[in-house]
């Protein structure tokens, strides 16, 4: 099955460094994306329903870009990246979402991610 890559735009009332905050920080990472997180130097190891993975933080630029790099993956030029910008025309701030998934699968891991970010909006307040 081929691999494709998947970009999603959200848009937030929040400010770019609160979302950064929410998307690097454990306690509230927890809020929103999985059951417990424990974070070591770059490493994230995500726990959900006692499954594991992990993360490799590998480009951190602050209230910008974040892009990880899962562990057990056999894709080495995969990602998940979140990318935080601000509308200079409305003030809002953006989050595009770029992850890779087997091309028939597409759909479901839009789905997902989609009721994700709605719980993470909802966490934030809107």
């Amino acid at each position: 099955m081929e691999r494709v890559t998947f970009t999603i735009e959200y848009i937030f009332r929040a400010s770019p460094a609160i979302l950064y905050q929410f998307l690097t920080t454990p306690a509230c990472l927890v809020r929103w994306f999985c059951d417990e997180v424990d974070i070591n130097g770059n490493a994230f190891t995500f726990f959900w329903d006692g499954y594991k993975e992990i993360a490799d933080l590998i480009v951190d630029i602050p209230d910008e870009l974040l892009r990880f790099r899962w562990k057990d993956t056999e894709y080495d030029n995969e990602y998940l990246e979140f990318k935080i910008s601000q509308s200079p025309v409305t003030g809002e701030t953006i989050l595009l979402l770029t992850d890779f998934c087997d091309e028939d699968e597409v759909e479901d891991q839009q789905h997902l991610w989609n009721s994700q970010i709605q719980e993470l909006k909802k966490e934030m307040g809107g």
